[in-house]
This record gives structure tokens, sequence and C-alpha cells, in this order.
């Protein structure tokens, strides 16, 4: 059995993305954590009730709508740490650097604390309530951040995998996930779930088609979305396909997107104006900034002097991490991509490193300049506005909603010149809680289009438009921390005290528990000569002081002398001295701090940092050195640098040159190609405002602004059209479709379509062919097709009787018997006396012959539960029954198992063609769409006399391995 329950995203236009998934045996399945730009925590209420009942978390993309609450989750969720996540390596390494970038770029992402919970303790203080005051609560810090997200467990594509449950969940008899690509982002995924008989796939934002940087969706074979005309037989007929509606208005070819998207900058920065691309910090802006690197590249080298002028930016928190993953992720992108750097490498190396090289990796930026802080943005507006001469500037900023990040900034600064124009690269999302998203004004601004509409050409003759701004006021809301004082700050405290008392009783079993198992432990071997009351009470003491201090390590609780006791030794700096003399258990011993060793099923976890070389690793130190760095003396016992070596032996006066060593392809990747042109002066600039790490509330300020910019859309979003929607469910063929993350109105139609398109395929009525099922928010719905399905009682001697075979660890029978009525079974009136447990015969029924009256007949236990019972067939009619029943393959044969299989055997086989499995260049075997299973060879299997021909050996070895990957069952 399956049940579906969408969490957020069903039939709705926001973005954001949860689903619950429940199997058999109370198996629960969250896939994505996502949330929307409103960081409201009342969406999370329904999860936060999940999370002690959770099997296992699946993330499926890199983005916002898919993996924003994950940090929030298990910083404030009790128990949520605990539960095994799994994702690709590019979800979890970008989805790292998005969390960063959000919670450094806005208070909001950190939320407030609910005013119900701060009503509790406000009544203490006497002057303004502190349910009037937004509190925040405490955000992750980055390293918290990246605990967190080390916790997920890295997945490949077309790996099965049998994932691990969390500590309170049920076990998970066999199940098995897979992931494959999704297109849309860089390591995007589709999951395959399949538990028993339930094949479960699982698309939510997926693209086929290739772009620049992704390849498309693996529904029609290969890890890059190459295939041929027939879906993957993995994810071909699920009892379940779990499918995203959301789709883009009009889907333009990739060619005429690039062009329309480049011919709307070009038209910009011609008449000297700015240029704003609101986009993600992770996923999609790979792609964008793939693509005006390579057109500023492409411009450059034909002299095109326009573009020589005009500068690129990409600015985000958390940017320049973002890329340094994109370039060690190149595998999981597109073939062209792979290609490109593979030319650029070999390139390089016949260049033996010259720095003068023009070449440039995919990723490697000469024209696109990283933006990592809020000086660096304020410094290139301020430049846009006093320049006496115009030029034109392209800034990609972080976030598409334009509700935080610098995106917001950059609006702000340029909406009330005419000259500048923002670009919107996907259809926003409608908040129904709050304001709606300054992106979303902006779409409708160019929906309505009240203002006038300037249409323009391509170089190819299309035509795209262009909406004015009209001087409509957008309503900029900016959101700041502002530290709490005084009865705000008690109120806070207070709220916190109760927190962690809750999360104390939740989180049984915690660290608290085992260290104060390890105190009890020493004092006892330390203490065990001694029995008397005095030294009892003292390990008693040291047992609660060594718990506090346990406890205060975890929340920053201050302890003072006193309870610190021999400890302070090494918990307080500038102490050197403990007075002992009086003293008793561990307080006459120096006291020595443990590090605990973190295990996992491997063993102890290996710490990267540890084995850095001396040149990778980041040393606080070295800039505060000076001039000291030179001198030779610092140097004795250290390693050297390869820097510092080429740069000491240029400076010698050594007699002999010495020749400089070629560069890597690594080393080859300097500043000035990793981060645009330098030179400009942004790299000294530093934020002066300094955060505010203490308790803080929120504060937002409304500015209003007018928008006298022009508007345009091209979409971006990397999304599945609605014809590859009609092409790929009738060749998937699910059993059951299930329809989330979209608008209803949408979502409703795609329905009916998927319906007629079935029903025409199959010849049926659409009600017929497919059910299709659209879930609201919170409903939970039945999506097994487990519809033939009794329950019986087998009989004993019936039990006896089967033989089992064992297919893909599953056990299979197949049961020949007669049906008796549920409530019990029938005896014979004479046969009362002999044993009330003797089984007889049902008048009329079709396995036996004979008739017995009813009259001599008697229901024993009828009052039992209607239960029918499967018991044996009666010898007089066994032998003709068995004669009827007809052997039974049953199985599903994989041509990768049979390839192997015949390999070990020691025979040659390969794939050639499509899906075609050769074996000893004699014998073919082909899988059709329906499972059908062909074999063809060059020559007779027989030959005369029974003989075996040239081929007939491979042919016999290939048909054995066939029917041993299948069980023949028979009638029991």
């Amino acid at each position: 059995m399956f049940s579906f329950c969408p969490l957020q995203g069903a039939l709705s236009e926001s973005t954001a993305s949860q689903s619950l998934l429940e199997l058999d045996g109370g198996v629960k399945v969250l896939i994505d954590v996502g949330w929307d730009e409103t960081f409201d925590v009342e969406k999370l209420r329904e999860l936060e009730k999940q999370v002690p009942t959770l099997s296992l978390i699946l993330l499926t993309h890199a983005t916002v709508a898919h993996i924003a609450a994950y940090a929030h989750c298990c910083k404030h969720f009790p128990l949520f740490t605990r539960i095994p996540v799994y994702a690709t390596r590019p979800v979890i390494d970008l989805g790292r650097t998005l969390t960063q970038d959000l919670y450094s770029s806005t208070p909001l992402a950190a939320t407030t604390i609910p005013a119900t919970s701060l009503a509790e303790v406000s009544y203490n203080y006497s002057q303004a309530s502190a349910t009037d005051h937004a509190f925040l609560l405490q955000a992750p810090t980055p390293e918290e951040i990246a605990r967190y997200f080390s916790l997920i467990q890295p997945l490949k594509y077309s790996q099965p995998h049998q994932p691990l449950p969390s500590p309170f969940s049920p076990p998970l008899n066999g199940l098995t996930i897979t992931a494959y690509n999704s297109g849309h982002t860089l390591g995007g995924t589709i999951w395959h779930i399949q538990h028993g008989l339930e094949s479960i796939v699982y698309a939510v934002d997926w693209n086929q088609a290739r772009e620049n940087v992704f390849s498309g969706a693996a529904w029609l074979g290969g890890g890059h979305g190459a295939g041929g005309t027939e879906v993957i037989e993995q994810l071909r007929k699920p009892t379940a396909l779990v499918c995203s509606s959301r789709t883009p208005e009009s889907a333009l070819a990739r060619t005429r997107r690039d062009e329309q998207l480049l011919e709307s900058i070009k038209l910009c920065i011609a008449r000297g104006g700015t240029v704003l691309i609101p986009v993600d910090s992770s996923a999609r802006v790979i792609e964008l900034a793939y693509l005006l690197e390579h057109a500023w590249r492409k411009e450059v080298s034909k002299d095109n002097e326009l573009f020589r002028l005009s500068k690129v930016y990409l600015a985000g928190r958390s940017i320049g991490s973002t890329m340094r993953n994109a370039r060690s992720m190149l595998e999981w992108m597109d073939d062209s991509i792979v290609r490109e750097f593979e030319v650029f490498a070999d390139g390089a190396k016949r260049a033996n490193g010259k720095v003068g090289s023009k070449e440039a990796g995919p990723f490697d930026f000469r024209f696109l300049r990283l933006i990592e802080k809020k000086a660096q943005v304020d410094k290139i507006l301020q430049q846009a506005a006093e320049d006496t001469e115009p030029r034109g500037r392209v800034i990609l900023a972080s976030d598409t909603s334009l509700e935080w990040g610098f995106s917001k900034d950059v609006l702000r600064a340029i909406a009330s010149d005419a000259r500048n124009l923002v670009i919107l690269t996907e259809r926003p999302s409608i908040n129904t809680t709050n304001k709606t998203s300054l992106a979303y004004v902006l779409w409708d601004l160019w929906k309505e289009r009240k203002d006038g509409v300037a249409t323009e050409q391509t170089s190819n003759g299309e035509t795209f438009e262009q909406v004015y701004g009209g001087g409509q006021e957008l309503q900029i809301s900016e959101a700041s921390r502002q530290a709490l004082e005084g009865n705000e700050l008690s109120a806070y405290q207070q709220w916190l005290a109760t927190q962690r008392q809750l999360h104390a009783t939740l989180q049984t079993g915690g660290g608290a528990a085992l260290e104060a198992s390890a105190d009890a432990v020493d004092d006892a071997s330390s203490e065990s000569s001694s029995d008397s009351e005095d030294e009892t009470e003292q390990q008693g003491k040291a047992l609660n002081v060594s718990t506090t201090l346990g406890q205060a390590s975890r929340k920053k609780v201050v302890l003072n002398d006193e309870d610190l006791g021999i400890n302070i030794l090494i918990k307080k700096k500038g102490v050197y001295d403990f007075n002992v003399r009086g003293k008793k258990g561990r307080d006459r011993m120096f006291p020595i701090a443990i590090r605990r060793k973190r295990n996992d099923e491997f063993g102890e976890l290996i710490r990267p940092e540890e084995y850095l070389r001396a040149e990778e690793r980041e040393d606080p130190d070295q800039d505060s050195s000076g001039v000291n760095n030179n001198n030779q003396e610092d140097r004795l016992g250290k390693k050297r640098r390869f820097d510092d070596v080429a740069s000491s032996t240029k400076n010698s006066n050594a007699k002999r040159p010495h020749a400089q060593r070629a560069l890597s392809v690594d080393e080859n990747d300097l500043p000035t190609h990793v981060d645009g042109a330098a030179g400009d002066g942004l790299d000294e600039l530093e934020d002066e405002e300094e955060p505010i790490l203490g308790p803080s509330k929120l504060t937002v300020t409304t500015y209003t602004v007018p928008a006298r910019l022009r508007v345009a859309f091209v979409d971006f979003s990397g999304l599945h059209d609605k014809r590859s929607l009609h092409m790929l469910i009738p060749l998937i063929q699910p059993r059951k479709l299930v329809l989330v993350a979209g608008a209803e109105e949408e979502t409703k139609t795609l329905a009916a379509d998927c319906k007629k398109l079935l029903g025409a395929k199959l010849g049926t009525s659409g009600d017929e062919a497919l059910e299709v099922l659209t879930p609201a928010i919170g409903v939970t719905v039945d999506a097994s097709v487990d519809t033939h399905a009794w329950v019986v009682k087998l009989a004993d001697p019936l039990v006896k009787r089967l033989k089992w075979q064992k297919v893909r660890g599953l056990g299979i029978v197949t049961v020949t018997g007669q049906l008796l009525p549920g409530g019990g079974f029938l005896i014979k009136e004479d046969d009362k006396e002999d044993g009330a447990n003797k089984r007889l015969k049902i008048e009329g029924s079709s396995s036996d012959g004979a008739v017995v009256p009813a009259s001599s007949l008697t229901m024993v236990g009828a009052g039992a539960p209607n239960v029918p019972t499967l018991d044996i067939i009666p010898s007089t009619r066994a032998s003709a029954i068995r004669s009827a029943a007809q052997p039974l393959h049953v199985g599903d044969l994989r041509l990768a198992d049979l390839r192997r299989a015949m390999l070990n055997g020691g025979h040659k086989a390969e794939f050639k063609g499509e899906g075609t499995l050769v074996i000893d260049d004699q014998v073919a075997v082909r899988k059709t769409a329906t499972g059908r299973i062909e074999i063809e060879s060059v020559e007779l299997p027989d030959q005369g006399m029974g003989m075996p021909s040239m081929g007939g050996g491979t042919f016999h070895s290939v048909r054995r391995k066939i029917y041993e990957g299948l069980a023949v069952v028979a009638g029991a």
C-alpha cells in the first residue's frame, strides 16, 4: 500500500515543495524540505509533527523551493538530525552555499518566535508585552550549516541503494532508492523508490531538453539525457508517478531563448543602461553565468567595442563557493561542457603553461566579475550614477524573488532610471499570506502592459517585447536586526530557557546522558578504594558538576568559579593554579579534556582538514605576519610553498638561472580568470556594518521607489513544457498519476489531458485508462494499485505443500486449491464423532465432482470472523487440475544482469545498438517494451542428430541463464 500527502506546493501558486510518502509497515519518506520567500514557520508545522515518524529524507534540487528549510529544521526541530538524508553530491554542496547565502542576506530566514510561545513568559514583565515584538530565533551559523549538510549521504546516478532507517523508524524491508538525472539543476534528481511490489517514480521540476550546462532528464536513457525513443526500463510502468504540473507559458528553443536574452541586454547597454537579472545563488545561475561569459568572449574576440566597454557582474554572498563547486563537478554537466574542458586542458598542455594564453575553461571567468560584499555592490551602483559617459552594466544578483539578497539593493538603485532594464527569468510565485513579492509586482507590470510596450527585433527577425514601468510605485521593504535590551532581553532569555528544557526532555539518550554515564564510570574507578559517606557525596557533586559542564558547553551557559572546580584550569584562560588541599575525588587530580571520537558504520570519521597540504590551509596568521614571512629564520622547520620558492628564486642573485616550472591546469586558474577583470579596486572594499550575533529582533523599513525602468521576461526556468509531458507520460505508462507542484487551474487541465492521451493510446475512455490524482495540501490520497488482493486463511495441509522460489528478494509461489466459505470449515454429520476438524468438500464446488447433501453439512465456528479458508484439492480432482495448470515464469530480467552473468561464464557480451545485447558475436538478446525477451542466433541451435552447431552452445547457455534469472512456478 502507498499513500501520498503533499505538505506544500500542491494546487498552489507557491513553488515550495514538500511531499510525504507512506509505505507498507509504517515507513514514511519525506521528499524535499522546501520553503518560499515568506519564511513562514506556520508552513512547517505539519512537518514538525511528522518528524518523530519519518524513516528517511530525500532531496531533489539545490533551490529555495526544495531545500531552504533544511537548516531551520536541523536547528529547531528535535530528532530531525537523526533522520538519514540522501541526495546527490551537487545538491549537497550547492545547497550548502545556497543556505549560507540565504542566512547571511536576510534576517527573515532566521524566522521570528511565535507570539503564542512568548505569551507564556511575557506576563512576568509589567511593561510592553513581549508578544508585540518580533523576536528572532538564533540563525544557524556557517559552521552549523556545514555540519548539517555533512550529515547528508551522497549518491550517484543510476546506482540502487538500500538506505538505513532512522532510530525511531520501523524496518524498511528491502526499500531501494535510485537517483536519476532530472535536468533543470546540477545534480537534480528523479527518485525511483522500490518497496515490495510498489514502484514509485517521483519527478518534480524536471526538464527533458538539453541546455548549455545541464543535460536533459534521463527518461529516455543515459545519465546525460541521451537515449532513444523508449523510456528506460527502471522508470517504465511504475505503480505511481508523482509529477509536477508547473510548466512555462511560452517554451522557446534554447538558441532562440539565448538570442532573445542577449539582444535584450545589447539594446540596454547600447543606451548606457544597467541590466538587472534576478537569479538564484546556486542552481539556475550556473546556466546564465556560462551563457553571458561565453557571449562576452565571442563578442570581444570580434572587437565589439560595446561589449568590451561593458561590465558583467555576478553578485551573491556565497557566489564564489558556488562557482568553485561548479568547476569541480563538470562530470555532472552536459557532455558538451566536458568536451570543452578537455579541449582547454589539451591546449594548456600544448602551450606549456603560458600565462598569456587566451584560452579559458568553461567556468574560468575572464569577463564575469564575482561580487560577494554589499560594499562592492554599492560601489558599482555609485560608479553607474557618477559616470559622465554612460557605460553599460549587467548585474546578475540573487534572489529571483527580489525579496532578499543583492537583487533588491540593485533594483532600489536603478528603478527610477528609464534607461535601465529588469529581465525576469522565471514566473514568480504568489504569496497568499502576506504582501506579494517584488518579482510578482514586476510580473504584473509585464502581463498587464498598462503603460506601453516597446517591440524589439532580434538579428533573425523575431520580435520580443519590453514593457515600460510607467512610474508605478514599488514598495521595497528592508529587514534588519536590532539587538535586544532591558525587558525584551529578559523575556527572550526566559523563553530560551523554556525551550532548552523542552528540547532536553525530547532528546532522550543525547549527549548529556552519555557524559553523565562517562563521569560516573570515572568516579567509580577512581574512588573504588574508599567507601566512606563523604567520598560518595563528593562523587555525586562531581557528577553533577561534570554534567553541568557538558550542558554549559552546548548551551553557552556561563558558570562561576565554584561550579567549575578544578576544571577552571582548562575552562578559564589565565588561571594556572588551584588549591587541592582538603579536596576529594576528582578535585585532587589535574583535569584532562578527552575529545570523543565520532564513529559511523564504517568506523571513525575522517576529518579532511587534518590532511590538507600546507599550501591548501588557510592560515589566519599569514596576513598579519607582514614582512617577517620572507625571513629565512621563520622558515626553518616549515614546509615551503611553491610560490615562495619561485619568488625567492626569482629575487636571488644566483649565477645560474632556474627555469620556471610549467603550470598545471589548476595552477593556471589565476584570479584574473576566476574573478573577471581585476584592477577595479573592488577587492579592497569591506562591509562596515558589524553583524549582530546575540539576541535580536526584526525591524522592517519600507521605501517607495518609482518604477520608470523597462521590464522584460525571458523564460530560463528550465522546466518541462506541456509537449514533453504529452509525449512522455504515454511512454512511461504509470498505473496511477499524482500531479503536484502547480496552480490549481493548470493542474486540473493537465489531469484531463493526460486521461485523454492514455485513453486514446489504450483504446479506452479516459476514466478507465488512468486514475489521475490531484491532492491538495495536507490531503492524503491512496496511490497504491493493489486492488486485486484478498485476505484468506491457508489451511495447514496446503501450507506444507507450498514450494517457494526467490526472485530478487521476493518469495513467489503458485497456489491451486479450493476456497471454503468464511467463518470456519464444513464437516459431515456422520463424522462429528470421528473428529470435529475433518475437512470435507463443499456442495457444488468446481474443484470436486462429488456432491454432499446440504442436510448432512454442519458449519463449524460460525461465530468466527468472516475470513475464507483456502484448502487443498481433493485427490479425486487433483490430477485434472494439475494437468490444466501451465508453468508460469515470474520475474523481470535485466539485460545488464544477463551481460554480467555471461561475462562471469567466460563469454563475450556487449551492448550494441539500442537495447541489444550481443553474446559471442553469435546470439542477440532484446527486450521489448512489453517485457518480452527475444533471442536471435546466427545459426540453428541444433543441427541433426542432436549435435550442437557452431552457435548452439552459446544459444543454450544464454537460454539457460535467462531461465535461471526467472522463477518457474506451477500449481501446488
